[in-house]
């Protein structure tokens, strides 16, 4: 059982400084290192780049099938009110 918990512990997740968050090359400690939103290092500005790139993709893919889902339920909502008929008013009963 202890060897158990011995591997889990021995796998520990690198600090995040430590490698580049795109292509896993180590950072040295006298080597540039290039950082986006605040938790993410990179060793050069090309694999920042490309890590920008594809979280606005991600980003834009995400706002589009949010934007499609949103007029496909008005469409549905307008489609089941079309035949109906609703009265206004105010009902008395003595």
């Amino acid at each position: 059982m202890a060897s158990y918990y011995a591997s889990f512990f021995d796998s520990e997740e690198p600090h995040f400084l430590e490698s580049c968050s795109l292509c896993r090359k180590h950072l040295g400690l006298n080597s540039d290192i290039f950082m986006y939103r605040g938790d993410k290092a990179f060793c050069s500005n090309e694999c920042r780049e490309e890590q920008i790139e594809y979280d606005e993709a991600k980003e834009k893919s995400w706002k589009l099938s949010a934007r499609s889902l949103r007029k496909k339920s008005s469409e549905a909502a307008k489609d089941s009110a079309a035949g109906k008929t609703v009265r206004t008013g105010t009902l008395v009963v003595a």
